[in-house]
This record gives structure tokens, C-alpha cells and sequence, in this order.
């Protein structure tokens, strides 16, 4: 039963025809694709059932869209109106328009992160120049600069490729302290705090009320109650052409500052001392079989606790019932 998506958006596109990025101001998702209904109402839309993205006409936007529509020459922008759809969640995306429609449903918690298909999506996107007038091309931004600044002071808050979520969603329910520090395709679940020194990236997040203070790599979730500290990390294992291998860290979990995981799963109610960082081969000893063995051994189990202690070289693991 495939599951998809579409939405009515504004394209920045370069005169040279890359696309910079697509806003989605309203996203549905779709239970079942193969629906008579559904694949009836597609065709309607898109005159056919297959995915992509097409330009809208004017006739078909709302006042407010079509406001925004036009050329920007200070930037040398075409702010086009688009229609995507995606046959398929769990198929690859197949350009950048469909990279955004897949953010924008993460952000919008439509979609869970790792519940759909974001393999290689950072290849279909280019680095941008973000900025308070608008995105741009990296190359001859400098030329671009003077014209921006007739029309006021520019900031630039970037040059990568993903933007900041809030330009794009504010969902409800969290608090977030440093806007650039939260990418598009965040999933925040409501109850969420991103502090200050917090980073969440792409097709990553809470799923449940969570504080973060450290770092979650895209691929990356957490479960309710967990409380990720300062500087602490937690680090999905890089694969080819910028993916990484998922990783969860389960309910109710306390990582402290300076600490964390980097490509391990993490059960319930586990907690892991201040600075200390696991990987799959750390050697931990464990206090509850008194043996040594790889924290890949002992990391997705629920009730643990991982300290340093005076008598020992490497971390110890107990029972978390007796450190609390």
C-alpha cells in the first residue's frame, strides 16, 4: 500500500535553472495511493498518476500566493508556483522539489523521521546562499550583494544546503532557542525544547517531549522523556554519499553533557555519564557479569547505566536502579 504526498508550493529557481528551494505553505499526505479514490483525485490534479512537479497556473493560486509570484532581478530569482506529488514515500526522491515536499512533510509531522525514504536526497539539493531577501546561488553572490542592499540591510545566515526549519514550519507545542540550529526536515514532537547549544538535522528528532542541548545527526531519534545534555552527541554512522545507518535512543534517557553515542541504538530509562562517548567497539566493564565487553554488546538493553568509576580504566555499566 504506497503512501504519498502532494502540495501546492513557491520555487525559487536561478536563471541558470537550479532549483533553490521550494516552499509548501500547506502538505497532504496520502494513506494509500492505489486507492480508486485517490489515484481518481490525483488524475484529476496532475492529468495523470505520475509523480513529479509541475507549474500552476495563475488562475489556480489564492491572492496571497500569487503575490509572490514573479521575477526577482536583484537576486536573479524566478519565483515560480509549482503542484508536486509523490506516487510513493518509500521509493527515492527523484529532484529537489520532491526533496522539499518530503522536509516540509517531517516538519509538519505528517511523516515520522526513518519512516520514509530520504536516501541520497542531499545529493539532489545545492548548496544556497540563504539570506533575509531570499536564497541565492553561492557563485557571483558578491555582484548580487549591492543590488540586495538597496533594499535594506542583508544578513546571510548560510551557505549550505538545507535551510532553517522556522522559515519554512513553526510546529506547535516546542520551544527552540536558536532558529539555525534546527534544520528543515526536523521532526519536533509537541513538548519538545531545543536550547540554545541544541542541533536537530534533517529526517531527525523527538518523538516524544524531549529536551535537547546537544546534537542529533540526521537519521537520528530519540524517544519521550529522554534528555539529551550540553555538547552531548548523538550520531548516526555515516554510510556512502551522505547517509547514515538509523539509530534510536528509547524513552526516558538521560545523556549527559560531553557524552554520547555514535552509531549505537539506546534502550529505555539508560543513562551515560558526562564525558564519555561510546562507539560500537568501546570496551565497557560490565559490573552486573563482571566481564569486559563492546558497548555494541550492551546498548540496545533498557535499564543501564554507564559511569566512569575510580576503579576502573574504562566506563562500568550497571544496573540504572542503583544509580538513581
Amino acid at each position: 500500500m504506497p503512501q504519498g504526498a502532494h502540495a501546492v508550493g513557491i520555487a525559487h529557481i536561478a536563471a541558470n535553472g537550479t532549483v533553490l528551494d521550494t516552499w509548501y505553505p500547506s502538505v497532504e499526505f496520502i494513506e494509500d495511493t492505489n486507492a480508486p479514490e485517490v489515484a481518481q483525485k490525483v488524475r484529476g490534479i496532475f492529468g495523470s498518476q505520475n509523480p513529479g512537479t509541475f507549474r500552476v497556473s495563475a488562475r489556480e493560486l489564492s491572492d496571497s500566493m500569487l503575490s509572490l509570484v514573479g521575477m526577482d532581478r536583484d537576486r536573479q530569482v524566478e519565483v515560480v508556483p509549482v503542484r508536486t506529488y509523490i506516487h510513493d514515500l518509500d521509493s527515492p526522491a527523484i529532484d529537489a522539489h520532491d526533496v522539499y515536499l518530503r522536509l516540509h512533510l517531517l516538519s509538519h509531522r505528517l511523516v515520522r523521521p526513518l519512516e520514509l525514504n530520504m536516501r541520497d536526497a542531499l545529493s539532489l539539493l545545492t548548496p544556497v546562499v540563504w539570506t533575509n531577501k531570499g536564497p541565492c546561488l553561492p557563485d557571483d553572490f558578491e555582484l548580487l550583494r549591492t543590488k540586495l542592499r538597496s533594499r535594506g540591510t542583508i544578513h546571510v545566515y548560510g551557505i549550505e544546503r538545507l535551510p532553517r526549519m522556522v522559515d519554512y514550519v513553526v510546529p506547535s507545542g516546542v520551544t527552540i532557542a536558536g532558529a539555525e540550529r534546527v534544520r528543515l526536515g526536523a521532526y519536533l514532537a509537541p513538548g519538545t525544547s531545543v536550547n540554545r547549544e541544541g542541533y536537530v538535522s534533517y529526517n531527525a528528532g523527538t518523538l516524544g517531549p524531549a529536551r535537547v542541548e546537544g546534537r542529533l545527526s540526521s537519521a537520528c531519534v530519540i524517544e519521550g522523556g529522554t534528555d539529551i545534555g550540553l555538547s552531548a552527541t548523538i550520531m548516526a554512522a555515516r554510510e556512502d554519499n551522505s547517509n547514515r545507518t538509523p539509530l534510536r535512543v528509547g524513552a526516558n534517557c538521560v545523556i549527559h553533557p560531553s557524552s554520547g553515542v555514535i552509531g549505537l541504538n539506546v534502550g529505555d530509562r539508560c543513562e551515560i555519564g558526562p564525558n564519555i562517548i561510546l562507539e560500537p567497539d568501546t570496551v565497557l566493564y560490565d559490573g552486573r557479569s563482571d566481564t569486559y565487553v563492546p558497548a555494541r554488546k550492551v546498548t540496545h538493553e533498557s535499564d543501564w547505566a554507564i559511569f566512569m568509576a575510580p576503579h576502573s580504566s574504562t566506563p562500568v555499566v550497571k544496573h540504572r536502579k542503583t544509580e538513581v
